[in-house]
């Protein structure tokens, strides 16, 4: 018989798993931006009811819905991003002993490694995710005349996936094995285990991490295990994890400062120095191969990446919230400032044996400040922010794909902002209400009160 506490939370998890369902396979090419209010609603409730689940019984339910969730963003190809198609393409450039560096997708020396799944015929190529290349031929791979962007142990997971089918479904299940991989880690990192399910569950895992196969997803995972091992004073080997992190999508970065929490409060300890070299020197050496094969053209588009996405002065189209109070050319700046002041607050007064709490401030300070329109970025804010408990920081995320789906300034400065304003709203009324708090986590979560974490 099924208890009572489980039963509702049960059904809610059904619900949100019918409703990612039909958001990854219904509305056409895209899918509608109902679907994802509903989703989110259907999650907020699926947790609230977890709650009040015994832990015993929370921990086989998270993962069961965990891989319910991520099952389901194997049901369509991918619907709101082409980057998988780049992941199979370096994938199947370095299986034929080229570096994915050496050279872009349309240059004729690589014409012998197309096939229909990525360079279609007799389609019009008319997709949303088709254009066509500079000799006019259509291709699903963005970008196809320049350079690929990615880390080289990005380059290493795409090259592994590539004898499991060299195709973008392999791509998209080893997503999903990547993000239930998580939600195991997360259970088993975390005092209170039901908070696993804010990344199990979390909506943008079926849509970021497996149906459109983000390899965002590998570097949360790195970065969960490298902030685990940090706590448990395993400096060398979360230094290993971090930096790998950091080798497969450059943003896991602004977790090193959580590891380091405390730095500039004490004397340097042996194992700050490890774990910083370590993470230093993986870093460091998954570049040397590359370096061997290609020279500098290891940093492929990342320049004009960063041109084209407005990080630099000249061409603004990033730092919204900053533009507000700031002329366009002081932004870039005030980001970095502000981003500096958090980091030292972080390496003064930050707590070693909860890093990821630095890490999340580092990071979601960041994502606000950049503003992106890539909610995919939030995965890692996801992950830490089940480490940490401050669910607020949820609305960063949230705040992308508001972005994505709309586009345009207006709508970057109000979901941006918006994100902002729940992210320090909430904390006061955490500070406000913490008696019950204390109570409420103490009773729930199975494990030691955490007025600050609910």
């Amino acid at each position: 018989m099924i208890p009572r506490t489980v039963l509702p939370c049960l059904l809610a998890l059904a619900a949100l798993v019918t409703a990612l369902a039909l958001t990854v396979t219904e509305g056409g090419a895209l899918p509608r931006h109902g679907w994802y209010l509903l989703d989110v609603a259907l999650f907020a409730l699926a947790v609230l009811l977890l709650r009040r689940v015994p832990g015993r019984q929370a921990v086989p339910l998270v993962l069961a819905g965990s891989v319910a969730v991520a099952a389901v963003g194997l049901l369509a190809p991918p619907r709101t991003s082409d980057d998988a198609y780049r992941y199979v393409w370096d994938g199947r450039v370095q299986a034929a002993g080229i570096s994915p560096y050496a050279h872009t997708p349309d240059d004729p020396p690589l014409t012998r490694l197309r096939d229909p799944g990525l360079f279609p015929t007799g389609d019009g190529c008319s997709g949303w995710d088709e254009r066509r290349t500079a000799a006019g031929d259509c291709t699903r791979i963005n970008r196809p005349a320049v350079h690929t962007v990615y880390p080289p142990v990005a380059q290493a997971w795409f090259l592994a996936l590539h004898p499991f089918g060299g195709g973008v479904r392999g791509v998209q299940a080893a997503g999903a094995l990547l993000a239930v991989a998580t939600t195991g880690l997360l259970l088993g990192t975390g005092r209170a285990r039901w908070r696993a399910a804010l990344w199990g569950w979390f909506p943008g895992v079926t849509v970021w991490a497996v149906n459109d196969a983000h390899v965002d997803t590998l570097g949360a995972l790195l970065t969960v295990a490298g902030l685990g091992c940090a706590a448990r004073g395993r400096a060398v080997c979360g230094g290993l994890l971090l930096g790998g992190a950091v080798a497969t999508k450059l943003l896991p970065a602004l977790a090193l400062p959580g590891a380091l929490s405390g730095l500039l409060a004490r004397r340097p300890t042996r194992g700050d120095v490890l774990l910083l070299g370590s993470a230093l020197g993986v870093f460091a050496l998954s570049y040397l191969p590359y370096v061997a094969a290609s020279g500098t053209s290891v940093l492929g588009y990342l320049p004009g990446y960063l041109r084209e996405e407005g990080y630099e002065q000249g061409h603004i189209d990033r730092f919204g919230l900053l533009r507000l109070v700031l002329p366009d050319r002081l932004a870039p700046w005030a980001a970095g400032l502000v981003l500096a002041v958090v980091v030292v607050r972080v390496l003064r007064r930050g707590d070693r044996e909860r890093p990821w709490e630095g890490a999340l401030l580092v990071t979601g300070t960041a994502l606000l400040l950049v503003a992106p329109g890539y909610p995919w970025y939030g995965l890692l804010v996801v992950a830490l922010v089940t480490l940490d408990g401050r669910w607020e920081w949820l609305a960063v995320p949230a705040a992308g794909q508001a972005l994505y789906l709309t586009g345009g300034q207006g709508a970057q400065q109000l979901s941006y902002g918006t994100a902002l304003c729940v992210v320090l709203l909430v904390p006061l009324l955490r500070q406000r209400f913490g008696g019950r708090a204390v109570v409420a986590e103490g009773s729930r979560g199975g494990g030691r009160p955490e007025a600050t974490r609910v």
